[in-house]
Parts: structure tokens; C-alpha cells; sequence
């Protein structure tokens, strides 16, 4: 089996209540949908790069949202959310009902108007959908990975995708090197020694992983005394 990442670009009329929102407001960039139930009114689990008050703010302005619970945490705000229904245009939702294929979290709505997501299935599934999707959307496929039980480095926290991103897009790990440290800490607007330890982390589970040829066991979470952890 295959697990492809996806990125699409909506059109005015088909996107999505909270990425409308996220695309016209400059408090939030990227909203993450981590969980979601079956029906629109079970609760589900976002992240927003966002205070708490931006978070909620942005949150208030979706007719779609019931209740609403924030929680800071992993450098913005955590929201669980219940809706009087999903917001998806219904043409969309009937491409996921009758995709051959399940889709893991999460959801990534992005300022530019573009989502990214994954999708696992076996190949003919795969491009059974992403046919269907790109009859309907602007899609592209940025990459595609053997699928595993235990999962791939999609088990990093966000911050920390983010850092690797954002290094392997300025050439930190090109040889010779081509960007710093600084570099990545300016891409993701953080401090030096914080992008040192979130590449850091990341690259430990990374390799645990590789070397392993299991997912790194996660070790239990310690809060710290002091500052935040990445």
C-alpha cells in the first residue's frame, strides 16, 4: 500500500468556513483538523498558529461552530469544537465517501487557499481519487511513501514538520550546507536555540526510525518548568 500527500488549491465557492477565515485574517496561517467524527456534531480536535484570543476570534466567525474549547499548546492554540454540521461543499464530501481510500490526519488549511492532506489506499485506488480530485480541484501530489502500520515521520509534532520543511526547502541539509540554523529559525519565526531543538527532536525520530525500521517508540511527555517545549 501507498500513502501519498495531496495539496489543493479550492476555489472561492467550494472552500471550507474555517479556511475562508484562515485565508482573510492575518492572526492565522495554517488551521490543522487532527480529528473529526463521523457526523459534524461529534467533537473534534484542531490546531491553529494562533493565540488563544486570534484562535477564538477566527473561531467565532464560522456559522458552523456550536461550542468551542481552547487549550494553548505546541506554539499556538488547540480547539475542540463541536458543529451544526461539517462545511465541506457536499461534492467534495461524496469524493471522500467514495474514495477507495482512507485519509489520516490532518488537514491543513493554509493562507494561499491550498489544504494538504494524506490519503493511504493501494496505487490504482490512489489514482482512481486523485483523478476524481483533480476533476474538481486544483491538486498535485508532493509525495508518495510505502505505508506502515506503525506510521512514517508524520508522528512529529507539528513545529517540528515544520523545521524539517523548512530546512529541506532552504538546503540545510544540502553538501556542502547551505543555510543555517538562523535561517530555519527566521522560515518558522522562532529564536535560534528553539529551531536548533526542534530540528534536534525531529531528526532523533527520524533516525530512531530509519535505523529501527519501526516508528520510535514515543517517550512519555515531562512538562518542563521552564519556557515551552518544541
Amino acid at each position: 500500500m501507498k500513502r501519498v500527500t495531496l495539496s489543493v488549491a479550492y476555489p472561492p465557492e467550494l472552500i471550507h468556513p474555517l479556511h475562508r477565515e484562515v485565508v482573510a485574517r492575518d492572526a492565522a496561517t495554517r488551521a490543522d483538523l487532527l480529528t473529526w467524527g463521523p457526523v459534524g456534531s461529534a467533537t473534534g480536535l484542531s490546531w491553529f498558529d494562533a493565540d488563544r484570543d486570534a484562535t477564538a476570534a477566527l473561531l467565532d466567525a464560522v456559522p458552523q461552530m456550536a461550542d468551542v474549547s481552547l487549550v494553548a499548546g505546541d506554539g499556538g492554540t488547540y480547539a475542540f469544537t463541536r458543529q451544526t454540521e461539517y462545511g465541506f461543499a457536499d461534492e467534495l464530501l461524496e469524493l471522500v465517501v467514495e474514495a477507495d481510500a482512507a485519509f489520516v490526519p490532518p488537514l491543513s488549511f493554509r493562507e494561499d487557499r491550498t489544504a494538504r492532506f494524506e490519503a493511504v489506499g493501494e496505487s490504482d485506488a490512489l489514482a482512481a481519487f486523485y483523478e476524481a480530485l483533480a476533476g474538481v480541484l486544483d491538486a498535485s501530489v508532493e509525495a508518495v511513501h510505502d505505508f506502515r502500520r506503525g506510521g512514517t515521520p508524520a508522528d512529529l509534532t507539528t513545529r517540528q514538520r515544520d523545521a524539517l520543511a523548512a530546512a529541506v526547502d532552504l538546503g540545510y541539509y544540502e553538501v556542502p550546507r547551505e543555510a543555517s540554523v538562523a535561517d530555519v529559525a527566521d522560515a518558522i519565526d522562532c529564536s535560534s536555540s528553539t529551531a536548533g531543538e526542534l530540528l534536534r527532536r525531529a531528526e532523533r525520530v527520524v533516525v530512531r526510525d530509519a535505523v529501527a525500521g519501526e516508528p520510535a517508540p514515543r517517550r512519555p511527555h515531562r512538562p518542563r518548568l521552564a519556557g515551552g517545549d518544541p
